[in-house]
């Protein structure tokens, strides 16, 4: 017997029986590809540090990590309306590695404010999950003569054209535009680049007034560097007990909400986008994401992907009403 023909005849079939040992030792379904996420990921939030987005997204970044024992890294990229955050997502590998933690603002009410927006938040990012909803509450310097929003209208009516509010966003600007609408006001806007920097611009008394979500300016308003004249909402707020709602204040049936949610690029494939949107949901689900948020005076807004996607088309829609019945100009 030749051993070293048999030999030779059985080595291809040798090779094919230890391929396919190898290829069981592999892990079921995507055998090639590492368990998502395995590297750090990026938050990335159109407003400076202090505002409710920011305190939003470094909550779920925080809880994030810990669950996936991958870093979350928030960077802060404020200006230009949130053009260049939203740039930032796009221009990043669509790999689900990079979130864009964006609210009502960047993505609703700019489409309202804007003739050509060089994204678009409907198409160009695809929605994982919301996060918070807040009621703004109307603020104005501490040394400010006007200690209710009666006074404060009464004086704005008075004298059209000479007072002014801060926005540190498309959407605070079109609150204070409803605002001018419902109360038959003519207070000019004064833009700034985000929530914190218009807070800091009336604290010093620079600016007449700006609306604010509870949870940036909660601290401000308790340490006393801010008056809360009026919570936008339909009753109190636990957080500020002692403000009265606007109906309470004179003016019934106004509202005006922030809210947070968190979307990856449209390119990024379903599975990344799923397993995000997953993680994230369960963050929200969380007992103390719920304490969170209620310390703050705001809410958790529960719902994923679809969810989102209708709210955000609603929100649109909304803000879109409200500019044209304001007279807002495109920009």
């Amino acid at each position: 017997m030749n051993f070293k023909n048999i030999k030779s005849r059985m080595a291809p079939v040798l090779a094919l029986v230890s391929l396919c040992s190898a290829a069981l030792l592999l892990p079921t379904g995507q055998a090639w590809a590492q368990e998502f996420p395995s590297k750090p990921i990026k938050f990335i939030v159109p407003f400076p540090p202090g505002s409710g987005t920011d305190t939003s997204a470094r909550y779920f970044g925080k809880k994030l990590g810990e669950m996936t024992g991958q870093p979350v890294v928030v960077e802060n990229r404020p200006g230009a309306n949130g053009f260049i955050a939203a740039k930032a997502l796009l221009s990043a590998p669509a790999d689900g590695y990079t979130v864009f933690v964006g609210s009502n603002s960047s993505l609703a009410v700019n489409v309202a404010l804007f003739k050509k927006l060089p994204y678009d938040p409907q198409t160009d990012m695809a929605p994982l999950t919301m996060m918070m909803r807040a009621p703004t509450v109307l603020v104005v310097p501490p040394n400010s003569p006007y200690k209710t929003l009666a006074e404060l209208i009464s004086a704005a009516k008075a004298q059209p054209g000479k007072f002014n509010y801060a926005a540190g966003s498309a959407g605070y600007q079109l609150m204070s535009e409803a605002l001018n609408d419902s109360a038959h006001l003519d207070i000019r806007n004064v833009p700034f680049k985000g929530a914190s920097e218009a807070l800091i611009a009336i604290a010093s008394g620079s600016v007449d007034m700006a609306f604010s979500d509870i949870t940036a300016a909660y601290e401000l308003v308790k340490g006393g560097k801010l008056r809360a004249l009026a919570v936008a909402s339909d009753r109190r707020s636990p957080t500020l007990p002692s403000v009265p709602y606007f109906g309470e204040a004179g003016v019934p049936g106004f509202t005006a909400y922030v809210w947070v949610g968190a979307m990856v690029s449209a390119k990024t494939p379903k599975a990344e986008t799923d397993k995000l949107a997953a993680l994230l949901s369960q963050i929200e689900r969380l007992p103390e994401t719920k304490e969170f948020y209620e310390r703050l005076g705001a809410e958790v807004m529960n719902g994923g992907a679809d969810e989102m996607r209708k709210f955000q088309a609603a929100e649109i829609a909304l803000w879109k009403r409200i500019a044209i019945k304001a007279k807002v100009e495109q920009e």
